[in-house]
């Protein structure tokens, strides 16, 4: 999708709605705004939850193509007019190399980049996997990660001391589990992708969970 901020066309309580051009056609849709704006309003757990799923599932699809999107962050979700969240910009996406070793090189955003992929070693489709867990706990918390914290200070603390977001206590242990296993350290203990689905769909939101339901 192609779109700019000229192109705006409305503006939501959690996001601005664009005009944009998809496939030749003109269409509608929104990118999240700098959540932190709106932690006053936080959504529903249920709504934060569907959002996490549009993006796994959109993700889940993504490797199963062998492809690697290499710079997930919510800068890159875009809503569309029905409510549904997508994946977009795939300047730097690349088909997943068979040999990890020949995939190599810095891309993608200090807050969301995996370790591997920051220091420059090989790596694979599990870096996208570590940023997805960094983007639902910014849909979860509304807020930005490290956000009190300079650019030197987070990558020495992200890469020495091992440094994640904050979950709250009031986050359900059933999401707690995704983020902590999404973001680990070892790519081999990250979940696929089709797990990670099938684990967000398992998580009740009838009693609530979110930071407004405490």
């Amino acid at each position: 999708m192609k779109c700019s901020n000229k192109n705006v066309i409305a503006h939501g309580t959690y996001e601005s709605v664009y005009r944009g051009v998809y496939d030749d056609q003109d269409v509608a849709g929104g990118t999240l705004k700098k959540l932190i704006k709106n932690s006053r309003k936080k959504r529903p757990f249920k709504t934060d939850i569907q959002l996490a799923l549009d993006l796994s599932r959109g993700l889940s699809y993504l490797h199963s193509k062998k492809i690697v999107h290499r710079d997930l962050k919510t800068e890159n979700m875009m809503l569309h007019a029905n409510r549904t969240l997508k994946l977009v910009d795939f300047g730097v996406s690349r088909v997943e190399a068979q040999n990890p070793r020949d995939m190599t090189g810095v891309t993608g955003t200090l807050s969301y980049v995996a370790l591997e992929v920051f220091e420059g070693k090989s790596y694979n489709r599990k870096c996208d996997v570590y940023s997805f867990g960094i983007c639902i706990w910014e849909i979860y918390c509304c807020d930005m990660p490290y956000a009190d914290l300079s650019f030197t200070k987070a990558s020495s603390a992200i890469v020495n001391q091992s440094l994640r977001p904050s979950i709250p206590k009031c986050c359900p242990s059933s999401f707690a589990s995704i983020l902590k296993k999404c973001w680990d350290m070892n790519p081999e203990k990250r979940q696929e992708m089709e797990e990670v689905v099938k684990l967000l769909e398992a998580i009740d939101t009838s009693k609530g969970g979110g930071i407004n339901d405490t």
